[in-house]
Order: C-alpha cells, then structure tokens, then sequence
C-alpha cells in the first residue's frame, strides 16, 4: 500500500461524485479550485453559485492548521475572493518547518453552522479504524480526551452494533442521520481505497451532515482498478517539496509506460545510492540500510519494476547514474 495525499478539492469531488452511487442521495457540496493558470472570469461562468454565494477560500496545498494560520478567509463576494488570492499566490510561507510558495486555492460556499463533528477513519494492515467526535474544529486536539474511535477489522460487516460507540451520547434527534453518514462514507472509504480521510469539521445543514473542511489520501497501487472512479486525480507533492530537474525527467519516463519508474533524492551528500528492480525489493534494501544504521547516508529511492522495456531501463539507468556520480563526487 502507498498512501498518496491528495488535494482537499479532489478528497471532495471524489465524495459528492460517489456518496448519490453509495448512499442514495446527494450531499450539496459545491467547490472550485484556482490555480496561478486558472481564468476567473471562466471559472464563474461555469461555477455560477461564485457570483450569487458568500464565499470561503484557502489555500489548498497538504498542510493543516489554515485558519489557526490566518490563511482561510470568510464570508466574501467573488471580487474580495480573487483579491485574496492575488495577494497570496505564489507567495511563499513557512508551514511545519517547511517553505515553500502557495500555488493552489479552493473556494467553496460560506456556510454559517452551529455544531461542529468531527470523523477520521484511517486503514492499517489488519482492518481500519474510525473515530468520531461531536467537538470537531480547530480546537479537537484540545478536546482529544472526546473523540470515540472503534477499530473495524477488515471483511467485518459495518453494522449499527458496531458503529453503536460513536454515536452512542448524540441526541435521538440526529443520532440516526450522523450514523448512516458515517455508514456511507466508510463504504465510499473502502470502495474508492482510500488510506485516510478526515473531515474536520463536518457540520448540519439542513439537519443533512456537510463536510466544511477534507483531507484525504489514496491507495496509488490501487489506480489500475480506480482510474475510472478517480477520474483526473493529482498526487501533488508535499508542501515544501520541489523535484530537481532529474526527478521531473524520471516522472516523465513514469508517466509514459505502464511500468513504474521511480526516482527520489534523500540526501544529496550521501554516500550510499541505489537503483534497485523490483519496488518491493527496493523498499527493503532501503529499510536494511537504515536498520544498519546509515540512513542519514542513504542518497535516494530508486525502483524500476512493471516490466519496463530496454530502452525505458537504459534511459532510467543512465539518468540515476549520471545523478549519483554528480553528487558523489561533488
């Protein structure tokens, strides 16, 4: 399994695209993204609701803590929204420990709400665990010692028994609604091989549960069976992450064949650099160079597998080599 985050504006879509398929009925979620190559004027002709809705934007690039941040404006006309974004994209902040620019934003309906849930499943090797929680927001880790989870071992039917914990202090009024929303979005979370998902918050509208704020990641080695149900998904890289121009090549060649082709630089200074077959073994060798005690020397990942042609290897090869005697004798 590979965990892969995705952006929040696809975690979305990908949830209003399949919840009507899995859970009968729709969820009103409404968003749109903006990009430094976005046109607005064709962005709100195609997105009508951002000329009639008070708006919220944020930045929309694999990092927590937005509004803690003074990242994430409220309550806008369209006009104040692109001023916002004007003023922020390309801009450069510090996130975690980590710089880098912002480049993508997202926009969605302002919704005013009282409550605030909060829901998290994550998936593990035996089974997937969900968590639950009526104190959602930017304060939940204060409120941490509230938050219920139960642990779903995999092949075990998600029943209302099961679910019973998470739901169990919520009001009559509401409890069956969260528990068939919570229902729906763990069969969404297993259907679409999601590895993560958080909602915080989700809140009622309408007394219908609506996610506020998404994260989400996917199962990549899962595209061969998803490519269809994702659609046109982006694994963006992490905040702060620039490729070089080798790894940029080396995810052209990927993105070519239908072998894997995989290329990461750890440590420039390094003194151990592999190029292994098989993306198994590669994690292995890589694991055993850190369980010896050299992972601060370890250079790269490196892993070609999928039956790549000849020409494909030759191609990897030279590029990988080329890169590791760069640095190594650098």
């Amino acid at each position: 399994m590979a965990r892969k985050k995705i952006r929040e504006y696809d975690s979305k879509r990908l949830l209003k695209e399949h919840f009507k398929r899995l859970g009968g009925r729709e969820l009103p979620l409404k968003s749109a993204q903006i990009t430094e190559s976005t046109d607005l004027n064709e962005l709100v002709e195609k997105e009508s609701w951002l000329s009639s809705s008070k708006l919220v934007v944020k930045p929309d690039m694999l990092f927590g803590k937005r509004g803690k941040s003074g990242l994430v404006a409220l309550n806008l006309d369209f006009a104040q929204v692109a001023t916002f974004v004007k003023e922020r994209l390309g801009k450069e902040v510090e996130m975690g420990g980590c710089k880098g620019p912002i480049t993508t934003f997202i926009v969605e309906p302002f919704i005013p709400h009282n409550e605030e849930f909060y829901l998290n499943i994550v998936s593990d090797r035996l089974g997937n665990s969900i968590s639950f929680s009526e104190c959602g927001g930017i304060d939940i880790e204060e409120n941490w010692d509230k938050v219920k989870t139960i642990f779903v071992p995999t092949g075990t039917p998600f029943t209302s028994e099961v679910s019973a914990p998470l739901v169990a202090t919520l009001p009559l009024e509401i409890k069956g609604e969260l528990e068939d929303f919570i229902k729906v979005v763990f069969t969404l979370f297993q259907d679409l091989d999601f590895t993560f998902l958080e909602m915080n918050p989700f809140a009622l509208v309408d007394g219908k549960p609506y996610p506020l704020d998404m994260r989400g990641e996917l199962d990549d080695t899962a595209a061969f069976k998803n490519f269809k149900k994702w659609g046109s998904i982006e694994f963006p890289m992490p905040f702060g992450r620039v490729m070089s121009s080798t790894e940029k090549f080396i995810h052209g060649l990927d993105e070519k064949t239908s072998a894997s082709l995989k290329f990461t630089v750890l440590n420039p200074k390094g003194r151990i650099w592999t190029m292994v077959a098989g993306g198994g073994a590669s994690v292995i060798y890589a694991d055993t160079v850190g369980d010896l005690g050299f992972a601060d020397e370890l250079g790269n990942y490196a892993e070609y597998s999928g039956a790549p042609n000849e020409e494909e290897v030759l191609q990897y090869a030279r590029v990988v080599i080329d890169v590791r005697n760069l640095h190594f004798h650098s």
